[in-house]
């Protein structure tokens, strides 16, 4: 069973929080940052959600290294791809526990899937309900979040399909080779 609660209006106020921390880090050591997105189902007013804030640095390609140097400095574990092009996963540090971190190079393909299935679900109040009620449903029936990630499967295609991603786009989202989860570092 995966965790799926009713949105929260703190969740926003985290994300500021996490938002101001990483700025100040980055800027202190010379990063120039892109944006810092607050992305995923927590990121969208009124969805139920797993209670764990994602977070995207955005950053040139050419400062992936320095921007994920910082985190590490912040107490972050570096996990990699995890097999979506360019987008580094980092390991929280026990004192923000409930977020994801990632580096992500400005339009990229998986920042426009996490900012499409944002402004899609903010805007469409219909697919958005139909997103959560599916959440709900995959969240009570999954052994883990591998299963729950294939149960949503269909409606994020149509999510992402809205957010005029194309066929190919989408299948490349559809197909990334992630590690299941047991196969991730710990």
């Amino acid at each position: 069973m995966i965790t799926v609660v009713e949105y929260d209006l703190a969740w926003p106020e985290r994300f500021e929080m996490l938002r101001i921390e990483y700025q100040k880090a980055m800027a202190r050591a010379g990063v120039p940052v892109v944006a810092i997105e607050h992305v995923g189902s927590t990121s969208v007013p009124g969805l139920a959600a797993k209670p764990v804030i994602d977070c995207d640095i955005v950053v040139r390609a050419v400062h992936v290294p320095a921007a994920s140097d910082v985190l590490v400095s912040l107490g972050f574990t570096p996990l990699g791809e995890l097999g979506i092009p360019q987008r580094w996963a980092f390991k929280e540090p026990a004192r923000l526990a409930g977020t994801n971190t990632y580096v992500t190079v400005g339009g990229c393909l998986s920042l426009r899937n996490h900012l499409g299935v944002r402004e899609v679900l903010r805007a469409d109040a219909a697919l958005r309900d139909e997103y959560a009620a599916v959440k709900r449903d995959a969240g009570a029936r999954a052994a883990n979040i591998d299963e729950y990630g294939q149960l949503k499967g269909p409606v994020v295609q149509k999510i992402l399909a809205a957010a005029g991603l194309t066929e190919a786009e989408r299948a490349a989202i559809a197909s990334s080779n992630v590690p299941t989860h047991e196969e991730l570092p710990r």
